[in-house]
């Protein structure tokens, strides 16, 4: 069995972030790390789209990204990005090790390159469309689902 985390870093919509706490919920996703200026339950544009679901789900709001994905990486945890690079891997052949956490990045910019230096990989979701990017909590559940299944 897989343990996944997600990090949900500099996310300004709560309503996404309600949206990742269902998505946790649903999919049996370990933990949510709020980081940055992601916003925390309490909060209630957060519990209406979460559902009671900030209720169900272990989560952590740690504003410094990068001692978190330090101590992690002490822990054992494999950090990937979820973000469209040369040299991400496609999640559909991504084959997750048995403890990760999945780093998302902001609605507007993504991941910043700091950021992904210290991951251990990338993960990509392939796009058929016009657009290259999808809403961040509909790309998370897309890739936790990916990673999980």
């Amino acid at each position: 069995m897989i343990h996944l985390a997600l990090i949900a870093h500099d996310i300004r919509s709560r309503e996404n972030v309600g949206s990742l706490f269902r998505t946790c919920d649903s999919l049996g996703v370990k933990k949510l790390w709020l980081t940055g200026y992601t916003p925390a339950p309490p909060d209630l544009k957060i519990s209406k789209v979460a559902l009671g679901a900030e209720r169900s789900v272990a989560f952590e709001k740690m504003t410094d990204v990068v001692t978190l994905i330090h101590q992690l990486k002490k822990e054992g945890m494999m950090i990937f990005a979820l973000e469209l690079t040369d040299d991400a891997q496609d999640l559909a052949t991504f084959q997750p090790p048995k403890k990760m956490a999945l780093l998302l990045g902001t609605e507007t910019s993504g991941i910043p390159p700091s950021l992904l230096e210290l991951c251990d990989g990338t993960i990509k979701i392939e796009q058929r469309g016009i657009k290259e990017s999808l809403n961040v909590s509909v790309a998370a559940g897309i890739a936790a689902w990916g990673i999980l299944r």
